[in-house]
């Protein structure tokens, strides 16, 4: 069950690191209380994720990662701190019992997770690899997905004016 032949090439080697530093960087954001320092340690998050699918080859998943997560979620997370009063006024008291449970829970989750993927039976075969995919990506969304990707471009502008308005409406009734 726990054959461990692992060869340790650079690419191991940098999977490794960067699934650490993805990880570091989610438990620091759940266990920072300052909310700037959250949104440090989920950009950090967001650029290991980012590396790991430059290691699978999708290099054009790994560019919007970067690009959307990166740069926009997370400096619209700072500007959002920002324009928002944040006194510590919410701080609960810690839960030792809970904590013990939820570790405990985890560590099972974690048990389980391990065991199904050393005894799953991944499919030898797979599709071959297109040259450019970033190309293909793109043939894909202009053609057999423009529909679908012209709908979630109308959504995100939607939601981006309904934020606008949300702000402007507090800003006018703090005033």
């Amino acid at each position: 069950m726990f054959n461990f032949d692992i060869e340790f090439t650079g690419e191991f080697v940098a999977f490794f690191l960067l699934s650490v530093c993805a990880i570091v960087g989610a438990v620091l954001a759940i266990n920072f209380t300052k909310v700037v320092h959250t949104a440090l340690s989920i950009a950090f998050t967001f650029v290991s994720i980012a590396g790991l699918y430059v290691l699978l080859e999708a290099e054009f998943i790994a560019f919007v990662q970067v690009l959307l997560y990166v740069g926009a979620i997370t400096i619209l997370m700072i500007f959002g701190i920002m324009m928002t009063k944040h006194d510590g006024e919410g701080k609960e008291p810690g839960r030792p019992l809970l904590e013990t449970l939820a570790a405990i829970g985890c560590l099972c989750l974690f048990g389980i997770i391990f065991y199904g993927i050393r005894n799953a039976d991944f499919p030898t075969d797979s599709a071959p690899f297109v040259e450019d995919n970033t190309r293909e990506i793109g043939k894909l969304l202009f053609t057999q997905y423009a529909i679908p990707f012209e709908l979630v471009s109308v959504l995100l502008t939607v939601a981006f004016i309904g934020a606008i308005a949300l702000a402007k409406r507090e800003e006018e009734s703090s005033q």
